[in-house]
């Protein structure tokens, strides 16, 4: 049986998957937040997953390693770009669900640039 996506957001790693403009899945993984129906994530403005998103909020998550080796069924879900005064509250999210580690990276992130460089990704089951 697959799981649901708040099972799938309880765990440690996700691997997220986006896809490109021809459906080429392109799965990543990530620390994930969870926070009532939604899951938080951050990650780099630039990178390739906000741009594919930007395109197509269509992305699938399944559990997973922190190599990336998916452990479990993916479930659908969409994607949508926060805005930059709702970064600080993923920072919190993550600070709160990955500890000392997670209060450390969010630390570093900040150092290198904070929101200038960092975006926030809403995460909702389809």
């Amino acid at each position: 049986m697959a799981p649901s996506f708040g099972e799938v957001i309880k765990s440690q790693y996700v691997s997220l998957t986006t896809f490109t403009k021809d459906g080429r899945p392109k799965p990543t993984p990530i620390w994930i937040a969870p926070d009532g129906d939604r899951a938080l994530v951050i990650t780099g403005r630039d990178s390739w997953k906000v741009k594919r998103i930007r395109h197509t909020p269509r992305v699938t998550l399944a559990v997973c390693d922190r190599s990336g080796n998916v452990k479990g069924e993916p479930v659908e879900a969409v994607a949508s770009i926060l805005d930059d005064a709702q970064v600080e509250r993923v920072y919190q999210a993550i600070g709160n669900r990955y500890g000392l580690l997670g209060r450390v990276f969010n630390f570093f992130s900040k150092l290198r640039g904070g929101t200038k460089r960092n975006v926030g990704l809403e995460l909702r089951a389809a």
